[in-house]
């Protein structure tokens, strides 16, 4: 299940990016296939594959790729999360620390508040000091939503990292490996 934040945040960017009209017609178009028929809230709990439902009917709409939509997504839903959870931003001072950060202490502090999250899961480690390799791991293909929420972190940071993707083919975008080096 995903949170319902995460599906009112996508309406946002639809509406934010393309237009009301269009998030409109995604939702006309796929409404009798999506199991809440379309009405989320953001307390609410909904299954992962009706987003993914969204974005296939958004990208046919929009001719943009899905994945490039999912990491768009991603990308806005950081600048999200810095103005919804504040707190969650308080320690950390750089793209780095923060990343580092996720599981340890941004994961524990999500379960707190949403004691059902189904997170993904991050194994990071800093071979030196211009280096972080992030290890993904998801029940569901999100590997492009992770992505740009890196992306977002990187720019809510205002640092210069670049960031290299492995995924491996067979796992689906549930698997990435992500190298962010500080340049």
């Amino acid at each position: 299940m995903m949170l319902g934040v995460v599906f009112a945040e996508f309406i946002e960017m639809v509406e934010e990016e393309f237009s009301p009209d269009v998030a409109d017609q995604v939702f006309e178009a796929v409404e009798d296939a999506l199991p809440s028929g379309g009405a989320y809230t953001a307390v609410g709990e909904y299954h992962h594959s009706e987003i993914l439902t969204l974005i296939a009917q958004l990208s046919q709409q929009t001719g943009v790729p899905a994945d490039e939509l999912v990491q768009r997504f991603g990308q806005y839903l950081f600048g999200r999360f810095t103005v919804l959870y504040p707190e969650f931003f308080t320690d950390a001072d750089d793209t780095f620390a923060f990343l580092a950060s996720i599981e340890n202490y941004i994961h524990r502090e999500v379960r707190k508040l949403y004691p059902h999250a189904e997170l993904p899961r991050f194994n990071c480690s800093a071979p030196d000091e211009r280096t972080l390799i992030m290890h993904y791991e998801s029940k569901r293909p999100f590997a492009s939503l992770a992505h740009g929420l890196i992306l977002g972190c990187i720019d809510h940071f205002g640092q210069k990292v670049e960031v290299d993707l492995f995924q491996p083919k067979d796992r689906h975008g549930s698997s990435a490996t992500f190298t962010l080096r500080r340049i």
